[in-house]
């Protein structure tokens, strides 16, 4: 990037907050940064004010300005967002943009963060937003790395939300400015391996991660809490990654079970389509992430951990282990990368060592039920076309296993 200032997109509707992103725009200035104001608005105005004026959006998703107007909220702003991401990231891939903030209400905040999404990883994204401490923020961040700042008021001009959006657009311009250092750095970095881990799997993650970090390789670690599969989906996408060493791959048990922690159908499917060598285990898939409290009617019958004050585990059953292992050969067969996968015959969590219980507390005997899994490593080889699968006498959580998946995936990484 050659620029000696940063440019940071300013990301508004600027008929209903026209006045607080050009405040904002006037910060970053003062911040040693250059503003780019970008007009969402849903409605067709002549207030001008930006850079990039709505009707410019509008066209650039092939929709006149004028008949925004007639189009329902949903319509308009889905045109918004497609024009808005289209010409940001034109902006940033000629090296125009190091970072972007978004201001708004729960409309405002929708239209901006679901534009700012489409940046990569790591380039700065700010949202100084009327709705940033809700449950709906999970939708408005998803996988991304927006940094959500409540404006404690709805934002609006005054001596409170004026500090909040000024403190957003200062921390934007710093952290552009040292995104654009580290972009223009020459330092040579280690591979990068992405582990998924659960506090389940930790001895074997931690092991990997351990013996990777030893043989020179960096390792960053996603929690297979829904977020983290995608994160890892995304991630493999970009670039960034080395190879995956998969080992928590308990996501695909809410996918297919219905669970809270699913990471939805792309999970295993990104790494291989990137050609990434990948070393794969059943990790944690020994059971579905439920609410306490809140287990579907359809599963009372069935065995239960109380794992904390809030997550309810339910194990897996001979049927489900079936349907994964479907699930994971389907996947693993359109890689276009090296795979080889390994299955701890004694277990895929250390939930093993526990016993399950019905949902009124009564024992319902150990949570192991080796003869499952054999069921999913019988599935899994079933349907697999031309991907090794090792099913080793040792339990997920055993030095060994950690070990044998390290040496998996310098055998398929070629180092």
């Amino acid at each position: 990037m050659g620029l000696s200032k940063p440019v940071i997109a300013v990301l508004a509707t600027m008929d209903t907050k026209g006045s607080e992103a050009r405040f904002v725009a006037d910060a970053i200035a003062r911040a040693g940064a250059v503003p780019w104001i970008l007009d969402l608005s849903l409605k067709p105005h002549d207030l001008g004010g930006g850079e990039v004026s709505g009707a410019e959006v509008a066209q650039a998703a092939g929709v006149s300005w004028q008949s925004l107007g007639a189009k329902t909220r949903p319509e308009a702003a889905a045109a918004m967002i497609e024009g808005g991401a289209r010409i940001l990231l034109d902006k940033f891939a000629k090296g125009e943009i190091a970072g972007a903030i978004g201001l708004g209400g729960a409309n405002g905040t929708g239209l901006a963060c679901a534009v700012m999404r489409a940046l990569p990883y790591l380039v700065p994204k700010f949202m100084v937003s009327a709705v940033a401490a809700t449950a709906a923020v999970q939708w408005y961040v998803a996988e991304s790395d927006i940094v959500m700042v409540p404006s404690i008021g709805d934002v609006s001009r005054n001596r409170i939300t004026d500090l909040v959006m000024e403190n957003a657009a200062l921390a934007a311009a710093a952290a552009a400015r040292n995104w654009m250092t580290k972009r223009q750095g020459k330092a040579k970095r280690a591979p990068l391996v992405a582990v998924s881990s659960f506090g389940g799997t930790a001895g074997c993650v931690n092991r990997v991660a351990e013996r990777l970090e030893a043989l020179g390789y960096e390792v960053i670690l996603f929690h297979a809490s829904g977020l983290g599969g995608r994160s890892l989906e995304r991630l493999a996408q970009s670039g960034e990654l080395a190879g995956v060493v998969d080992v928590t791959t308990h996501e695909l048990t809410d996918l297919v079970v219905g669970g809270v922690y699913s990471a939805g159908e792309t999970r295993l499917t990104s790494a291989g389509a990137a050609g990434l060598p990948q070393v794969i285990a059943p990790g944690a898939t020994d059971h579905a992430n439920f609410w306490v409290g809140e287990a579907p009617l359809r599963y009372k019958r069935r065995e239960f951990i109380e794992y904390n004050p809030q997550n309810l585990l339910m194990r897996t059953n001979s049927e489900e282990f079936r349907k994964l292992g479907q699930e994971f050969a389907r996947r693993l067969n359109a890689a276009k990368g090296p795979v080889r996968v390994l299955v701890p015959l004694e277990g895929f969590s250390e939930h093993t060592k526990r016993h399950a219980h019905d949902l009124d507390g009564n024992d319902r005997g150990p949570w192991k039920v080796a003869e499952d899994y054999r069921a999913f490593a019988d599935s899994l080889r079933r349907d697999l076309r031309t991907v090794r699968v090792d099913a080793l006498a040792l339990h997920i959580n055993d030095r060994a296993f950690a070990d044998a998946c390290v040496a998996a995936f310098l055998e398929i990484a070629g180092t």
